[in-house]
Order: C-alpha cells, then sequence, then structure tokens
C-alpha cells in the first residue's frame, strides 16, 4: 500500500525525489571533495617535507637536542625497509649555528642530509631553484634557502662559513660551497635553512655515525597509523620514538583538522534542505488523504498500521533516491578524482600551492550522505505519520 501511494502523486513524488536525490548527490561530493583536497594537501606536505612518519631518540621532539641521537642506524635502516608499506627513508642531522658569506651573517638550522635516499623520499631535488644538488660523496657542498641567499646576498658558487658548537664541546667551524638555491613554498623555512652532506655535517658536529631524525615515507597517507604500529613493534627499543606526521607537526595537523570541519557546515545546510522538502511533500499528502486515513480506520486499521504506511512511504522513497543518488555521485567522483578542478590561480596553503582539487574516492562520502537522507526523511515524516495515525474516522470523513 505504501508504495502504490508513492506512485499516485507522480509529480508531488519526483519533486521529493529530486530533494533527496540532490541532497545525496552533493554531500556525497562535497565530502569527497573535502577529503581528496586536505588530504592531497597533507601527503604533499608530508611527502616532500617531513616524512609520514619520523623516528628519534626519546624526547627529542620535546625538547631538541644536539645530544639525542640514533646511535645504531646501521641496524635500524633494514628493519625499517623490511616493514610493508614503508616505500623509502631518509637519515638526517640536525642542529642550530650562525652561517655567513662574506661581511653578513644569520643564524640558520642546519640539516646534514643523505643526498641519494632524500631525494627518494622527498624529491629534496625537485627543490632546487637556481644551481644543482649535492653530489653523492661527501664534498664541502652546501644548499640554502632562497631566502637566506637573498638575505645573505649569496650566490651559486660562493663560501658559506658556518659557526657553531659540537658534540664533544669544541668549535665546529667551517666553509662549504654554495651549489644549489631551494625552496620549500614556506618563506620562514627559506630564511633559516641550510643543507649539507650528512656525513659533512656528521664531521663538522662530530658526531661519528649518529644522526638525529630518520624521516619515512609510506605507500599512502591512510597506512601510516598501522605501519607506525609495526615499526614500534619491529624496532622493540623503548628509547626510540616513533610518531606519526599527527604528532610531529601538530600544528599543521590541527589547522586542518579545523579547516575540515567546515565541511559539516555544508552538509548541515544540504540536511535542511532535503528536511523541508521531504516535511512539505509528507504533510501535504497526509492533508489531502485523511479521509483516506479516516476510512482505513474505520474499518479497522490501527494508528500504529497508519503510521508505518506514511513512515515507509518516506522511507522506500529515500532509498531508492539513495541507488540512484549512489550511481551519479559514483560516476561525478570517479571524474573530478581522475581529472580534477583546475584552479585560475594557485591556491598556497601552508607553504603548500594547490594547482588542482581531486575528490577522494571512499566509503564515508557514500555512507555518510546514505544514513543522512535516511534520517532526515525518517525525521521528516515523523510529524505527519503522527498525524495521520491521529485521525479521527467520524471527523474526517465528513471533509470534502
Amino acid at each position: 500500500m505504501a508504495v502504490r501511494n508513492i506512485f499516485r502523486q507522480k509529480r508531488r513524488t519526483i519533486l521529493t525525489g529530486l530533494s533527496m536525490f540532490g541532497g545525496f548527490v552533493l554531500g556525497s561530493f562535497f565530502i569527497a571533495w573535502a577529503d581528496g583536497t586536505y588530504n592531497g594537501i597533507i601527503d604533499m606536505f608530508t611527502r616532500t617535507r617531513l616524512g609520514h612518519i619520523q623516528i628519534h631518540a626519546g624526547d627529542y621532539l620535546d625538547q631538541p637536542s644536539l645530544y639525542k641521537t640514533i646511535d645504531d642506524l646501521a641496524k635500524i635502516g633494514p628493519v625499517i625497509e623490511a616493514v610493508k608499506g614503508v616505500e623509502s627513508w631518509a637519515p638526517r642531522v640536525d642542529f642550530g649555528g650562525l652561517v655567513s658569506v662574506g661581511d653578513k651573517s644569520a643564524g640558520a638550522r642546519l640539516t646534514g642530509i643523505d643526498p641519494a635516499r632524500e631525494n627518494e623520499t622527498t624529491h629534496f631535488d625537485r627543490r632546487i631553484v637556481e644551481g644543482r644538488a649535492f653530489s653523492l660523496a661527501p664534498s664541502h657542498e652546501a644548499v640554502i634557502g632562497s631566502g637566506l641567499a637573498k638575505n645573505l646576498e649569496a650566490g651559486i658558487g660562493g663560501s658559506l662559513v658556518v659557526l657553531s658548537q659540537a658534540a664533544d664541546g669544541s668549535m665546529a667551524n667551517d666553509a662549504y660551497r654554495i651549489v644549489g638555491i631551494a625552496t620549500t613554498g614556506d618563506e620562514m623555512t627559506d630564511r633559516t635553512s641550510v643543507y649539507l652532506h650528512w656525513k659533512d655535517a656528521q664531521d663538522l658536529m662530530v658526531l661519528g655515525d649518529r644522526v638525529h631524525e630518520i624521516a619515512v615515507v609510506v605507500d599512502s597517507l591512510s597506512a601510516g597509523p598501522w605501519v607506525t604500529r609495526l615499526l614500534r613493534e619491529r624496532l622493540g627499543d623503548p628509547k626510540l620514538s616513533v610518531e606519526p606526521w599527527q604528532v610531529f607537526a601538530r600544528s599543521f595537523y590541527n589547522a586542518m583538522k579545523a579547516d575540515k570541519e567546515g565541511m559539516w557546515i555544508t552538509l548541515l545546510v544540504v540536511i535542511l534542505i532535503v528536511a523541508v522538502g521531504v516535511l512539505n511533500t509528507v504533510l501535504m499528502a497526509v492533508l489531502e488523504r485523511r479521509r483516506e486515513y479516516g476510512l482505513l480506520k474505520a474499518v479497522g486499521t490501527r494508528p500504529r498500521q497508519v503510521f508505518e504506511i506514511v513512515m515507509m512511504e518516506a522511507a522506500f522513497l529515500a532509498v531508492v533516491c539513495i541507488l540512484l543518488g549512489s550511481v551519479v555521485a559514483l560516476i561525478l567522483n570517479s571524474y573530478v578524482s581522475a581529472h580534477g578542478i583546475r584552479l585560475s590561480e594557485p591556491i598556497s596553503y601552508g607553504g603548500i600551492k594547490l594547482a588542482s582539487m581531486n575528490t577522494e574516492l571512499n566509503l564515508r562520502s557514500f555512507l555518510i550522505p546514505a544514513l543522512t537522507v535516511l534520517a532526515t526523511a525518517g525525521l521528516a515524516a515523523l510529524f505527519p505519520s503522527l498525524k495521520a495515525a491521529r485521525t479521527v474516522p467520524a471527523k474526517t470523513m465528513r471533509m470534502h
């Protein structure tokens, strides 16, 4: 009876169905678009800079120190490579110091990197905007940030003098030939960054074979949590800290999380549109069929049965719209995921330039809108259903 009632007023049914169908497709697209865009920014930020996972000694993240080092890199490296899901890894040496070119000097954060592994892990060579990257063998070469190069008026071929304090307490002082200028897209980072070959950095700071950080990149962003757990289990060293990007890039994570929550405002608007459309249509249908409900109750139909008929009408229509909407949303999301939406002007977010926006095909972009449409249709039909169930036969039968 509920199914037959749906097709009695085709125009009204189509209008109601369009609101549910449109709400589902819009909700699915916005969720897939938000997930794709934000996850793309996150993956780009972590994959090209910090890594998805970082390994340090003890509480290095809370209180960085030259003396908190990873001492057995030769043993840790093979363990990392054996973990499923790990794409690549790179060791780093981090310290601060004073750098100068000619009579100009500035404070800098110096990072010693393994050129081969860093190029494979974070594509460091792609950041070079002038000159070239390091030689694979240590050759007393330096790459500096574009902002720092401007402040020091440094150019390719110039001599960069580094002054710091080594791990043994001695004065660390040496000169390096500038072979490249790099940019990360973040002005603050580019104004303070100096990169050395990791062997040159270890020699300068008298660290031997020790490093401060190991950056790990995984196959996909979603693999980060379980790869982190596997690394902790396989390494089995309580003195080592293995943390995902949400921990060592907490400020970036919080900013992305807060920004992503704005998606729910859009979804709320879609819910309101669907709810108003369903409430209006179902209520009008109940008012027009009051005599019919009165007749049903007069021949012995229970109020609960009348209530169920009206609710089933809304539920059936919602399910049909969700199925049709899923097909359209799948096609739309798949197309935008593959081709993206090109932006006339790239958007800069945290130093990351976004040239296009892509959707991400995932279960939640279909499940959340489906549950939303079903719940909205049910709540919107609740009042009309109660009104129909409470129909007084003697009164409604006299109505024309």
